[in-house]
């Protein structure tokens, strides 16, 4: 037996996450200079003036470790949310927060509930717990939701071995939302003993009737975790750091698990910088606003089938041909996202640009069809 052999099988099992290209990665292949990347839901208006002010002095002493407890960028999340700093547990990036809030929960006994083309870090981190994936079909194409989360469904799952429950709002790959009557409805019909993530990564991109902050439903439902990042809106992707608001019981489980110094200081410093430039986020959100809406009708235009989004991205249907040009685009200097391993082989996923990105991207396009 070799030691590859002797390794858990559930890990053996794992596909290791795929990240989109990188520009460097592209222009280095082909020879190209001035490529854009529109593949992962990356702020295209980069971060705040603010966190490049307090990166210079964050980078003075990084001989030594970071703050273990993020006090001050707790501090600040707290008086944000309107929570406790014993709320808040912070993480490299809000898939490390998934991460314990999963080993926390999951063993080889347990199982997780997630819906057909949720998140992909959902049943990684189940399998690498050794637990049951529970996969709930997602909703038809002729639905108000088309591929987004079936709630009933998932709540026709749970059985005496359901130990959490993921759910995006809104979801990625496929960008679409849930509301708050329908949400609210699922958490009261859920199990008590059953933990449950609302995962709100690209919640402040969100301007919906009725959608739901999920941070004021804490006090009624001790079973819920609420994940947030700072790598959508605020642009802070590269330093990775994100967090889980839950009670404060939940919040010293994750604690117990956690990593020591999984936030380092950089990255503390910028997210903290981050959180008081309100006019940045507002800026975001309007480019967003508009660059989805031009998206849109730019595929809308073409004939282009797209799922309903309520993120920085739109999922467009490409058929068989998908692949083709996926490839084509990349020669032409444009990377957008396959998500065949999301199960969603005809279509491809393309993050809101600036308007000069998303006129290169339709440029390139048009060459194609």
């Amino acid at each position: 037996m070799s030691v590859i052999d002797s390794a858990l099988v559930q890990i053996r099992q794992l596909h290791p996450y795929s990240p989109g290209k990188p520009v460097e990665e592209l222009e280095r292949e082909l020879g190209i200079t001035n490529a854009i990347k529109l593949a992962s839901n990356e702020n295209p208006l980069g971060c705040s003036p603010l966190v490049g002010e307090v990166l210079a002095r964050a980078g003075e002493h990084i001989e030594l470790y970071p703050d273990a407890n993020a006090y001050y960028l707790k501090q600040r999340l707290a008086q944000k949310l309107g929570v406790g700093e014993n709320q808040i547990t912070v993480g490299n990036g809000s898939n490390d927060v998934l991460d314990l809030v999963a080993r926390s929960f999951l063993d080889g006994n347990a199982e997780a509930i997630f819906s057909q083309y949720a998140f992909m870090v959902y049943a990684m981190v189940t399998q690498a717990c050794g637990a049951r994936a529970r996969v709930a079909a997602a909703n038809g194409i002729d639905s108000q939701q088309p591929y987004g989360h079936d709630l009933q469904a998932m709540l026709a799952m749970v059985n005496d071995k359901t130990r959490l429950v993921f759910i995006a709002n809104p979801n990625n790959p496929t960008g679409n939302w849930l509301l708050q009557d329908e949400l609210q409805s699922f958490l009261d019909a859920l199990p008590a003993h059953i933990a449950v993530v609302i995962d709100e990564a690209y919640f402040e991109y969100v301007d919906l009737d009725q959608y739901p902050n999920s941070m004021n439903w804490l006090e009624r439902y001790p079973n819920l975790i609420v994940t947030r990042t700072f790598s959508k809106i605020y642009g802070l992707a590269g330093l990775r750091i994100g967090y889980a608001v839950s009670s404060p019981e939940l919040c010293d489980l994750f604690n117990r698990v956690r990593q020591p110094f999984n936030g380092n200081s950089m990255a503390l410093a910028a997210a903290k910088a981050a959180l008081d430039d309100e006019d940045f986020v507002q800026r975001s959100r309007q480019t967003n606003h508009q660059g989805l809406l031009k998206l849109k009708q730019g595929c809308d235009e073409r004939k282009l089938y797209s799922i309903p989004s309520a993120g920085n991205f739109l999922t467009v249907e490409f058929g068989e041909r998908s692949s083709a040009i996926y490839q084509g685009l990349l020669e032409r200097g444009v990377i957008v996202r396959p998500v065949a391993n999301y199960d969603l082989p005809r279509f491809l996923r393309i993050s809101v640009g600036t308007p000069a990105q998303i006129e290169q991207f339709f440029s390139a396009l048009d060459a194609l069809l």
